[in-house]
């Protein structure tokens, strides 16, 4: 009956929900959103080898099982100056020390000890931004679990399927989408959410390259016929270039697609012809900055831009100004049991051309902060099933967080009232809340409640019903 009353009633089940947007907020008293920073970690490998070079990029990382696979192009200019694109893998068993495995089936300079696994010849156009993904649909078979895309505008998308992420074989012969401006990285997965594949792609708000970079997004049942692209939008916010999109499921909570979207300043720079030399920056990569900033979506062609600043921002030194340096990789993955990773391609153009880690802790995008001086946060209404609420939050020393549970008319219910909770204190991915009776909550599953959470001096990450 209450929940004929209230139409838009959330069903969270026992779904992890993240702040990283407005979905679950409906009033905020003196606390706000905040977007973190993540943690620099310093290299994670150096695009060093002769068949690598200054325009290495659209790296993808797969943790699979108990490794780690990042996917890269490796892009050197040969000796007439032309740029020249390889695929190469290498392979961490932590996601923190890496190694480029001696693959042997791809010969450069008389040789197979290298890492690359799909070479310029016959390949060109797949290898400037060949972008794989780890099929986890239900039932896939084992000769199609690892997937991939990769073209340009000429040919558009093609299709490949693997075993092992190492052999690829074209799915057909024929370019599976061909709408779009494709010379960026374009990125599918399998979302259990929508029950589809997906993929999101370039494409200029203008005609041919004029206006603004920006995203498209198609969906296929087979990854073999995709339906026409529609582009995504970004709500009440303005237009800027997203020059790869990278964006995917979150692993500990796939409704919520994260996008660590590359934003391109063009012609803004702060590099004069001396520092270019001196950096020995390539001519093509000096006229603009960039940097990584937070998108979310939770399906459909909408992206909600809740933070505008940079998530990414380019690190101290003139080598993190020049173009296309700080783009993210694609996925986030988890890499400890408190942490998560995710990593990004600095000096780009330049003899030092790297790859760099960034940590964060699990589902620390963001937070609903509270200041010393205290707030509250009152969620929309909605329905769960489970018997506990946990959260992850951290507080300062004198910081707390206590959690009272109202039911369909918003008023506390007697023994979930804030001043019957137990408050708070401490650094927790996983926490229970608790009153004065326990922690169970089981007698209100199924029915309409919201949360009012009152805050001192912490940041509360994430909740979930369990």
């Amino acid at each position: 009956m209450g929940n004929l009353m209230r139409p838009n009633v959330l069903a969270l089940g026992n779904r992890r929900e993240l702040f990283v947007d407005n979905c679950l907020i409906d009033k905020m008293d003196n606390v706000r959103l905040e977007l973190a920073r993540p943690r620099d970690c310093g290299p994670a490998f150096n695009f060093d080898k002769a068949w690598e070079g200054p325009v290495c990029g659209y790296v993808t990382i797969i943790k699979d099982e108990n490794q780690y696979l990042a996917f890269y192009r490796g892009g050197m200019q040969n000796k007439e100056k032309k740029q020249e694109y390889r695929t190469c893998l290498a392979r961490s068993a932590d996601g923190v020390h890496w190694e480029k495995p001696a693959l042997g089936l791809i010969e450069f300079d008389g040789s197979t000890e290298n890492n690359i696994f799909l070479d310029v010849k016959g390949e060109k156009d797949v290898t400037h931004n060949f972008c794989p993904m780890l099929d986890n649909r239900v039932g896939v078979r084992a000769s199609e679990r690892w997937k991939a895309l990769g073209g340009l505008d000429k040919e558009g998308l093609m299709a490949y399927d693997s075993e092992d992420g190492i052999h690829w074989k074209k799915m057909q012969d024929q370019a599976v989408i061909t709408a779009g401006k494709f010379d960026s990285q374009n990125v599918p997965f399998w979302s259990e959410h929508e029950q589809c594949y997906v993929c999101y792609f370039r494409i200029w708000t203008g005609n041919g390259y004029s206006g603004y970079r920006t995203i498209s997004r198609a969906t296929s049942p087979d990854f073999i016929h995709w339906t026409q692209p529609e582009r995504m939008s970004f709500g009440a916010t303005p237009l800027e270039h997203l020059y790869i999109n990278q964006t995917h499921p979150y692993f500990r909570a796939p409704h919520i697609y994260i996008a660590l979207a590359a934003r391109f300043m063009d012609k803004r720079t702060i590099l004069t012809e001396e520092d270019v030399k001196a950096l020995h920056v390539l001519d093509s990569q000096i006229d603009s900055c960039s940097d990584g900033v937070l998108l979310t979506s939770r399906g459909g062609t909408v992206y909600d831009r809740t933070f505008m600043e940079g998530f990414v921002r380019p690190g101290i030194g003139l080598e993190n100004w020049n173009s296309r340096s700080n783009y993210p990789a694609l996925n986030v993955v988890q890499t400890s049991d408190t942490e998560m990773s995710f990593y990004a391609g600095h000096c780009y153009g330049q003899p030092k051309a790297h790859l760099r880690r960034y940590a964060l802790r699990l589902d620390g995008f963001a937070s609903v902060r509270a200041p010393y001086a205290g707030g509250e946060l009152l969620t929309k209404y909605a329905t769960f099933d489970g018997t506990e609420l946990h959260l992850n939050f951290a507080t300062s020393a004198p910081g707390e967080i206590k959690v009272e549970i109202q039911d369909e008319q918003g008023q506390a219910i007697p023994g979930f009232t804030a001043s019957e909770a137990t408050p708070l204190i401490g650094n927790y991915i996983d926490k229970t809340a608790s009153w004065y009776h326990g922690t169970d909550v089981g007698q209100l599953a199924g029915k309409t409640i919201r949360l009012r959470f009152v805050m001192k001096d912490a940041d509360l990450f994430a909740i979930q019903f369990n």
